[in-house]
């Protein structure tokens, strides 16, 4: 192994030579403090190069003290720490034009403000490891009369022996961290997980803790105090959870079984349900949302006109559709607002999904109810409603619902267990009042549909359809943002696949999809035995089990996202479907 003068002594006589010269910095490189390595470098575009190179600096030199990572979950809020710090640090040293752009010649994956478990950053017992790029810089030439494009040794200096060690300084070692930030931090994400806990002892679904910013305004003119409201909860309905490091939470529990959330779109409804649903991942100190907590298998269901169905069983909501497909093994290339809702809500069960939450502001109104009262009129309909199934899934599948809504809910005031009102971002627990309405409930159009033997039917991927090769490269997955994936030649939109938490983790998912394939597809499992195995797979080796080269940006995703994923991917194809 080389160290850091024969490093700095190579970038020196580097300096005006080829491009390609730098493949010398493959390798492993004793800095001291810490070791550098890279195992590839893309000579095809050498204007964009950013190979990944790793940064390994052992326990010995940071000194993060074993309390703050010595369980799974204060590991990764320590891990994800450290990523933000480093980020936030490598954003400080960029580089601005006279026209404000920055200049960045270090590059690492930036957390937003949820906490996931990630590949960028390992922290162990021995060393804490980072993954990151670095754009490799250049200057142009004139050799032999011809222009050229050559390395600039000089900078290569500057980048590697003055802003990377300031950032892995000033990020990495415990002497120059925030201590009352680190204990916070992790103690913020261990006091979450142990209400994620209490909703699995106690039969709930969701927790909302009292206070809880669950609104996010946006506009230049909004004041910053402004743009966090809190939502109030009554105070017969708040229960008091006591955690490890801040004590008593009070706060909303949601149970099990059908919960109706009646309440404007503008009285804080849609923002409670919108917390909800991303109370399936942990948030940041300071966020708002630290104490709202969702078990883990909760999906958000939403229409989504003109996305691609195949052979989905959605005769349980239609016995005859208008596009005389068939509703027992649905395919089309353009959905619209009904069937898309109910292939989504069949795909999300099929995945394993134990909580469903609608909120009628992104639902179908033919999917979510029907007028009772005018039903005489319009005579026999071959649809069925959530409204007319929900009471069924719940009691038969043991699945739970949380609908929210205002105009087109009433449906389910007969049917639900518990109705919760929202007025001025306060709840209220309405159930009794709600009942004493005369509503009369959905009628099922087709009671003969099994749900249980609907869904244990399986789905079998025809492996030619899955395929991210683009002309010579065999592997192209790209995202920039969490709403559309580039997966070879296609693009998958996933607009409304609103628990994707980044881009991070929508290319995860591009790559959890190639592996599926090589090891899985061709072997002839069906879909649901797919997921589990993959589950299985990142759960005992990590994301990089994913990739076969090098990288330090993909986030774990749930497998809910992924089945949500390869249901939307233009080119897939189910080869055969077994009861």
């Amino acid at each position: 192994m080389k160290d850091k003068k024969e490093f700095y002594s190579m970038l020196a006589e580097l300096d005006g030579q080829p491009f390609s010269e730098y493949k010398k910095l493959i390798g492993d490189f004793d800095f001291t403090r810490y070791v550098i390595k890279c195992t590839s470098i893309n000579f095809e575009h050498e204007e964009a190069a950013r190979p990944v190179f790793s940064i390994r600096v052992p326990q010995t030199i940071s000194e993060i003290p074993e309390y703050l990572f010595d369980s799974p979950v204060r590991r990764t809020a320590m891990e994800d720490l450290l990523l933000r710090r480093l980020s936030d640090n490598v954003e400080k040293i960029a580089n601005y034009d006279h026209n404000g752009i920055a200049r960045r010649h270090i590059h690492v994956a930036a957390p937003n403000q949820k906490i996931l478990p990630r590949n960028a950053l390992l922290l162990t017992k021995e060393y804490i490891e980072v993954r990151l790029q670095i754009t490799l810089p250049i200057q142009s030439a004139i050799v032999d009369g011809e222009p050229m494009i050559c390395i600039d040794g000089e900078m290569a200096q500057q980048i590697f022996f003055e802003d990377l060690p300031e950032v892995v300084s000033n990020s990495l070692l415990y002497c120059n961290l925030d201590i009352d930030q680190a204990d916070e931090f992790v103690n913020n994400m261990e006091d979450a997980d142990r209400l994620r806990q209490y909703l699995g002892a106690s039969g709930l679904v969701s927790f909302v803790a009292q206070g809880s910013m669950v609104t996010r305004l946006t506009g230049k003119d909004i004041p910053d105090y402004e743009r966090l409201l809190p939502i109030e909860i009554a105070p017969d309905l708040a229960d008091e959870v006591e955690v490890p490091h801040k004590g008593a939470v009070s706060g909303l529990g949601i149970p099990s079984g059908l919960t109706l959330i009646l309440g404007e779109s503008n009285s804080g409804r849609v923002d409670l349900m919108d917390a909800i649903a991303q109370g399936i991942y942990n948030h940041i100190p300071g966020d708002g949302r630290e104490h709202v907590v969702t078990v883990a298998d909760a999906v958000s269901i939403r229409s989504e006109i003109g996305r691609s169905i195949q052979q989905v069983d959605i005769s349980a909501f239609a016995s005859d559709l208008v596009d005389g497909g068939n509703p027992a093994s649905y395919s089309t290339k353009s959905a619209g607002a009904f069937t898309s809702q109910a292939a989504s809500t069949v795909e999300a069960l099929e995945a394993g999904a134990r909580v469903l939450l609608f909120d009628e502001h992104s639902s179908s109104s033919t999917f979510l109810s029907a007028d009772s009262r005018v039903a005489s009129l319009l005579g026999e309909s071959s649809r069925n409603t959530l409204a007319a199934r929900a009471r069924q899934m719940v009691d038969e599948l043991g699945v739970s619902m949380i609908v929210a809504g205002s105009s087109l809910v009433a449906e389910f005031i007969p049917i639900a267990d518990t109705i919760l009102k929202v007025e001025n971002y306060c709840i209220t627990n309405i159930t009794a009042e709600a009942k004493e309405l005369d509503i009369t409930p959905s009628s099922i159009a087709d009671s003969s549909v099994n749900l249980s033997s609907m869904l244990s039917r399986s789905r079998w991927v025809m492996p030619s359809s899955i395929d991210p090769s683009v002309g010579r490269d065999d592997l192209v997955v790209e995202a920039d943002d969490e709403e559309f994936l580039q997966f070879g030649r296609s693009i998958v939109d996933l607009g409304a696949v609103r628990q994707i938490a980044c881009a991070d983790q929508a290319k995860a998912i591009g790559f959890v999809l190639y592996y599926a394939k090589l090891r899985y597809m061709d072997e002839g499992y069906p879909m649901r035995e797919i997921l589990d195995l993959v589950d299985r797979d990142l759960s005992n080796e990590g994301l990089n089990a994913l990739v076969r080269d090098m990288r330090g940006d993909l986030a774990r995703p749930r497998r809910y996202e992924v089945s949500a994923a390869l249901n939307r991917l233009p080119a897939f194809r189910v080869s055969h479907v077994t009861e």
